[in-house]
């Protein structure tokens, strides 16, 4: 979720996020995480971002904010990844796919 500012409306958390906010707090399905009492209409991202467990992370160049997914004690949701088609030092081309059945380490890297 891409923000320009840290308060949101609710009902714009619910679509974009898949949480409801509540009396009980921020819910999803049957679970629901307790939230502070709210003063404004508005809910403050850090806080939910705090309690949810999502990351928030600001680029102070643009005055954006990218609030990431729960992690829910899980960084993935499942342990399969997606194939990928790269070039190989050769330039022929490799198929992740190739090592399934093989513990992966995967890492990535970007310049930006």
């Amino acid at each position: 979720m891409i923000l320009e500012q840290l308060q949101v409306a609710p009902d714009d958390f619910e679509q974009r996020t898949g949480w409801s906010i509540k009396p009980q707090g921020a819910c999803k399905g049957e679970m629901c995480v307790p939230l502070p009492p709210r003063k404004d209409v508005l809910l403050d991202v850090r806080v939910v971002a705090d309690r949810l467990g999502m990351p928030l992370v600001a680029d102070e160049p643009t005055g954006l904010w990218s609030l990431g997914p729960e992690a829910s004690g899980q960084v993935l949701t499942s342990v399969e990844a997606p194939d990928l088609a790269l070039p190989d030092l050769d330039g022929r081309v490799f198929h992740l796919r190739s090592l399934r059945g093989s513990k992966v380490l995967l890492l990535a890297w970007a310049s930006w």
